[in-house]
């Protein structure tokens, strides 16, 4: 006979399943020991940049409990968001993330939904959801619940289907039937590291974010150092190398959500419209995309440090 919490983690992973999330799992809401360190060092060391908010919190990072008080579960889900068009018409690149709507909105209004059906299904649960929007670990979690493993690049990697997913969670104070780890399967593999084209892979499974395209592009506020002016590989949002070379990304199979289509043609864009694109027309093409979280004038900033001198 199935115990409740059993029971109740049935219901969770249908739910998922019924949402369009392609993977679910289920860990104990318990203090990251083994992360403590960890991420005390990477801080340490500077490896974050300018991204002062994650000195923040340090504590509520490593205890979902002082995030959700009463917190017992915590529920790490993945959703893919692996396109079709492969091949951008311009040389200027953006992340596959930023190919539609901006993904907060998609899955958070996914997660909402996920709450209140568990609400209804069993009834007074206390919880809060999460999508990269607060001091949660997800890819530690995603681990913790056997969804796939860290990889050298920092990213999570599932067995089955790879690692262009977002990551998103809900904590709730439930008790839950919990799954186990996985193994990590990277090998001797060091294509991530070798591809980087700043050199951000610093050893296997550290990533110095202060030299990472997707921080260059979008979290630093400042100039970019010239240090990167030839190493850019004309992004402008973000970045992919790293994933793209990965062996496990051969199994990715694409997304099926309407609203990560490219609808307002970003991908149609030419170098000379990018380079020619004012505040208005930034405004009105990305709306509801991710991209607008580097503002007009970081995008500028990112165009005309990668723009070929002629």
């Amino acid at each position: 006979m199935q115990s409740v919490s059993e029971k109740y983690s049935s219901l969770v992973k249908t739910t998922a399943k019924k949402l369009g999330f392609d993977f679910c799992g289920i860990s104990k809401a318990e203090f990251l020991e083994e992360e403590a360190q960890r991420l005390e060092n990477w801080l340490k060391k500077n490896q974050h940049g300018e991204m002062a908010y994650m000195e923040n919190y340090f504590d509520k990072r490593l205890d979902p409990r002082l995030l959700v008080p009463g917190a017992k579960s915590v529920i790490s889900l993945l959703y893919n968001y692996y396109p079709e068009n492969q091949n951008q018409n311009p040389n200027y690149k953006i992340s596959k993330y930023a190919f539609g709507d901006d993904y907060h909105e998609v899955i958070k209004e996914k997660l909402k939904n996920f709450l209140s059906e568990l609400k209804n299904q069993i009834g007074d649960i206390s919880g809060r959801a999460f999508v990269d929007s607060a001091p949660v670990l997800e890819k530690v979690w995603a681990k913790k619940a056997g969804l796939g493993w860290i990889g050298k690049n920092s990213n999570l990697i599932t067995k089955s289907k790879g690692s262009f997913f977002f990551l998103a969670e809900l904590i709730l104070d439930v008790e839950l039937k919990t799954d186990e780890g996985i193994r990590d399967y990277c090998g001797t593999c060091t294509k991530c590291i070798d591809a980087c084209p700043t050199e951000a892979i610093v050893e296997p499974y550290v990533v110095d974010g202060s030299k990472c395209i997707s921080y260059l592009t979008i979290e630093l506020k400042n100039e970019i150092p010239q240090s990167f002016a030839s190493k850019m590989d004309n992004w402008v949002f973000g970045c992919d190398v790293c994933q793209d070379v990965c062996p496990w990304n051969k199994f990715s199979e694409l997304h099926n959500e309407p609203l990560f289509k490219d609808k307002s043609s970003k991908l149609e864009l030419t170098n000379e419209e990018w380079e020619e694109l004012s505040e208005e027309g930034f405004k009105i093409l990305f709306k509801n995309s991710a991209i607008k979280r580097t503002k007009y004038k970081g995008l500028k900033r990112n165009i005309q440090f990668i723009k070929p001198v002629k």
